[in-house]
């Protein structure tokens, strides 16, 4: 027996005792005594106590799920969770109002950030009468067993009140009559309490009981209502002792009026890097820093999808097991989604051991991903993500009357509310109105639909230059297992159409001439992306400097810059030689992403203001890129030497700040002159149309979404591969 196995006995004796002491008072001889005196019934108390507290933290307080290896201690992982009023979820509002918020909000999370939570163990102690909803796997069985543990802990936990915790699962109750007092004092009586019946009686009458009811949701539908029935005439009956329930947020209905309902929050950035922590606590993973590991990998842009899983504890927990396995999350992110699906589809009612009542006669696990992928994709394509129930409930009569001949009379509202209660895959946000539980799993779902409708020639035509769909593009690309060649094909034509005009034309000429046959190790594709990345750099550094006074311009050309630079900084990730001259492939790399949005500040400044300081901050940005890029080597024929030298003599001859305005202006016009004589970069070339500049964001965007479903894909044919690269960022040939 562990330390807090003994502590937790003694806090549990210390509530039974007085209780057999009243009941001996009360006659307790001539209810059969099993030691000969008041102070040897004691021992055998204290002796059950322990093994109350044994049994408890043996079947309630370790942790193991899904394919975990070893279990692990429910203490050690657990992460606090935060709750939310219930009426702040299940609240009245529209479709349109839903829409709006979600657009707004940062990041890819439903529950707003500005909704007031409160710590779980607060709540607990606050109330005592407490029903606590959530989704499949977002903690409530966790959280209620952890209670009872604080409540074992007495005077030593966090639990402010003195209760012998009974944790009670109620998919249990297979038949509609129960004894739910029965229930408890079997709990007592395996562990050896005298008197159990009579010992469970007279604790409820005290009020020295937490009851611990897990998964309302879990009865079965035949014996539901019963069950309720039979819930509520024992609240009433004991309503001196403390009741914590849990229930999935779809299958409650309101049924306890005397409860305050609260659902568990998402997960949100420090209790995903908490779980993370306390999940690699073994001796190998602080030695390794896994923990820190997982968490960066997390934090970066192309996990977005796989971070907003982390929300739900039990997909987090998932997420540990993948990155435990491997050290690192798959490539493929749609067989990491693929696996979540299943898991929420079928794997956790599994886990749990939970009977349940067929959705529907027929529709099985693979006919169901169809139907959900259907109204995904079509709430997608209509950029819809939450939907009215009637929308969904015609969908699902439509699918099940074209695939198992479903009769029409059919209550398709109770098939939706099955789908709801025993995966949580679709949720209710507000009365009547639903989402996919993660954007994640609708952005997978609709992938699924494309690929298994081929409808390939429709994305790239409709939405290639869509941000809001690249996370489709790349699952796509994931899904097609027989190889992506057909989906990059129809990428690169269609991007190569954005290239309209014979001046964006002739830049990507300019970049392939002034990069052809170079020095560098780098790929040609590699050296194009840098030469037009610093080009277009300028281009917006000059565009601020002619719209200065035009703040939203200013934003547009920042933020073009930096989206073009980093696109061709996952161009040199890619496809820059790692085995040969890394040291000019990790320069170029820290180039175009670090310096990019500096440079077109300073330049932009120095001509927009011409201050003598923001002059003089260009010219020694300027030096500092020539010697950077002289070292890349990836330009054929530019003087560096010359270049660096004629900076020098500009950096001597600063206008201090007695010169007039248009000096200074004229002068800091020199130093992009003097560049872009060096690079032999006419001036006209970059000078683009508001049109112009968007057509060649969205060529730089395809381009780099191109390379980011080449890393996606399962197959991709070398050879359709290398023709790709060799075209990429070159004028179509037509």
């Amino acid at each position: 027996m562990t330390g807090t196995e003994v502590l937790i006995g003694q806090a549990i004796s210390g509530i039974a005792v007085p209780i057999f002491q009243t009941l001996w008072a009360s006659g307790g001889k001539s209810l059969g005594v099993l030691g000969k005196n008041l102070n040897e019934t004691v021992q055998l108390i204290y002796g059950a106590s322990k093994r109350y507290a044994q049994n408890y933290t043996k079947r309630h307080c370790t942790l193991k799920v899904l394919w975990m290896r070893e279990p692990m201690d429910l203490e050690s992982v657990y992460t606090a969770v935060q709750l939310l009023h219930e009426h702040d979820i299940s609240r009245f509002t529209s479709v349109e109002a839903l829409e709006n918020t979600y657009r707004q909000s940062e990041g890819r999370r439903y529950q707003s950030r500005e909704i007031a939570k409160q710590i779980g163990i607060n709540a607990a102690n606050n109330k005592q009468y407490l029903m606590l909803l959530g989704g499949p796997g977002a903690g409530k069985s966790t959280f209620l067993r952890k209670i009872g543990l604080e409540a074992l802990k007495g005077k030593k936990g966090n639990y402010l009140y003195q209760c012998i915790p009974v944790f009670i699962e109620l998919k249990r109750f297979t038949s509609s009559k129960i004894n739910i007092e029965k229930n408890i004092a079997e709990e007592f009586a395996i562990c050896g309490f005298p008197w159990a019946g009579e010992f469970t009686s007279k604790a409820l009458e005290q009020g020295k009981l937490l009851i611990l009811l897990d998964g309302l949701d879990e009865v079965p539908t035949k014996n539901m209502y019963p069950v309720i029935s039979q819930i509520h005439d024992f609240v009433d009956r004991y309503a001196q002792n403390r009741f914590l329930a849990s229930c999935r947020t779809a299958a409650y209905r309101g049924n306890f009026r005397q409860f305050t309902d609260v659902a568990i929050a998402d997960f949100d950035d420090s209790q995903i890097k908490q779980f993370i922590c306390n999940w690699f606590q073994s001796e190998e993973d602080k030695k390794t820093g896994s923990a820190q590991k997982c968490w960066e990998l997390l934090q970066k842009p192309e996990n977005s999808g796989a971070k907003e899983l982390a929300q739900t504890p039990l997909l987090l927990t998932f997420l540990c097991l993948v990155y435990d396995k491997s050290q690192n999350l798959p490539d493929n992110r749609s067989s990491l989604y693929r696996k979540a699906l299943r898991i929420l589809l079928e794997e956790w009612a599994s886990e749990k051991r939970i009977l349940r009542e067929e959705i529907y006669q027929g529709l099985h696990t693979e006919l169901e991903e169809i139907l959900l992928s259907e109204i995904a994709y079509q709430g997608f394509e209509k950029d819809r993500l939450f939907f009215d129930q009637r929308e969904i409930v015609e969908q699902i009569k439509t699918f099940l009357a074209g695939n198992l001949n479903a009769p029409q009379h059919l209550n398709v509202e109770a098939v939706l509310d099955a789908i709801a209660v025993q995966q949580g895959i679709l949720v209710e946000r507000a009365e009547d109105i639903f989402s996919f539980s993660h954007l994640t799993l609708q952005e997978y779902l609709t992938a699924q639909y494309i690929d298994d409708h081929r409808q390939f020639e429709k994305l790239v035509a409709e939405h290639l230059t869509d941000k809001r769909w690249r996370e489709v593009f790349l699952l796509v690309a994931g899904l097609m297992r027989s190889g992506a060649d057909e989906l990059l094909l129809l990428m690169e034509k269609e991007a190569q159409k954005c290239i309209n005009t014979s001046k964006l034309q002739a830049l990507l000429c300019w970049a392939q001439e002034a990069t052809v046959d170079s020095e560098s190790d780098l790929k040609p594709v590699a050296k194009r992306a840098i030469a037009n990345a610093y080009a277009i750099v300028i281009a917006y550094a000059i565009a601020y400097a002619i719209t200065n006074t035009n703040t939203h311009a200013y934003a547009i050309a920042i933020t073009y810059a930096y989206a073009i630079a980093h696109a061709h900084a996952y161009v040199l990730t890619y496809y820059g030689d790692g085995n040969t001259n890394t040291k000019a492939y990790s320069i170029s790399h820290a180039y175009t992403i670090t310096n990019a949005h500096a440079n077109t500040n300073a330049y932009a400044y120095a001509i927009a203001h011409a201050h003598n300081n923001t002059i003089a901050h260009a010219i020694a940005h300027a030096m500092d890129d020539a010697r950077e890029l002289e070292e890349l080597k990836i330009f054929r024929e530019v003087n560096f030497t010359m270049l660096i030298a004629r900076l020098k003599i500009l950096e001597a001859q600063v206008p201090d700040a007695q010169q007039p305005q248009k000096v200074r202006r004229k002068f800091a016009k020199c130093i992009l002159q003097t560049w872009l004589h060096a690079f032999n970069l006419k001036p006209e070339l970059i000078n683009l149309y508001p049109a112009e500049a968007k057509a060649i964001n969205n060529y730089l965007y395809a381009n780099l979404l191109i390379l980011q479903c080449k890393q996606a894909a399962v197959r991709v044919s070398p050879k359709t591969w290398e023709g790709i690269e060799e075209r990429m960022l070159t004028v179509p040939n037509n």
